[in-house]
């Protein structure tokens, strides 16, 4: 059964909000970032890459695909694949690399934006993040979903409950 969290961001402030919140409960697995452009995927995957801990900048990778980063020793990488035109470029670029590091000791984060386009290449979801921009309210409409109800999930949603209340 689908769980899922309905959110409206009124501001950019609110968005660092959630990516800090998002942080401090997600740390590994995969995460699809899904909405049009300008709905605020990059601009919440930089902010929940700082909350990490991430001190530098963080740009898109649009046209490199991917960006990596180490934070604290953990893997974490960005996907965008928007300029993608065959899900086996992914093959080519490797991707598999970078689901292969799932089996270390350090489980890694991926943060994938536009993930339709690497069907069926890209590994199955465990969070989705929905973002849609109400251009007449300028707010954001956040729905995060998962597919199975975990300890992570109940701590996650009672997190967003007490700080989106």
């Amino acid at each position: 059964m689908l769980q899922t969290i309905s959110l409206v961001l009124p501001d950019e402030a609110a968005t660092q909000k959630l990516a800090g919140v998002l942080a401090q409960h997600i740390s590994h697995g995969v995460v699809y970032l899904v909405g049009d452009l300008g709905a605020g995927k990059t601009t919440l995957t930089r902010s929940w890459l700082q909350a990490l801990g991430h001190p530098g900048n963080v740009k898109s990778p649009t046209y490199t695909l991917v960006e990596p980063y180490i934070i604290a020793g953990q893997p974490i990488y960005h996907f965008d694949l928007y300029r993608l035109q065959d899900a086996y470029e992914l093959e080519l670029m490797g991707i598999r690399d970078y689901l292969d590091a799932d089996q270390a000791s350090l489980k890694p984060l991926l943060l994938i934006e536009w993930p339709q386009k690497g069907q069926p290449v890209v590994p199955t979801a465990d969070y989705q993040i929905e973002l849609t921009l109400d251009v007449n309210q300028l707010t954001r409409h956040i729905v995060l979903s998962t597919a199975a109800k975990s300890q992570t999930w109940t701590a996650l949603e009672d997190s967003l409950h007490e700080q989106f209340a």
